[in-house]
């Protein structure tokens, strides 16, 4: 199975855990995901200074900036497999 495959498989894992993970959790397999499937952000942040979801969203996404597509899917991979258990 290709790193594509893989990856497909965690994010529909992903979807199914036993238990819902923390907020931080969250927002690492957020930007794992976003840098994994689309790359840099290519998005602006947002605009509503009271979107804190939002904000804390894209900034994760800005953190992994120049990781490589490949790299952030391993890793998102790695997470979902560690919460599985």
């Amino acid at each position: 199975m290709d790193i594509k495959e893989q990856f497909e498989q965690a994010v529909a894992e992903s979807k199914t855990l036993s238990q819902k993970p923390s907020n931080e959790t969250l927002l690492q397999l957020y930007s794992l995901y976003k840098q994994g499937s689309t790359g840099d952000v290519n998005i602006d942040p947002p605009s509503n200074p009271f979107d804190f979801v939002g904000k804390a969203k894209y900034e994760a996404w800005v953190a992994l900036k120049g990781k490589a597509s490949a790299d952030a899917m391993n890793e998102y991979i790695e997470l979902v497999k560690k919460l599985k258990v």
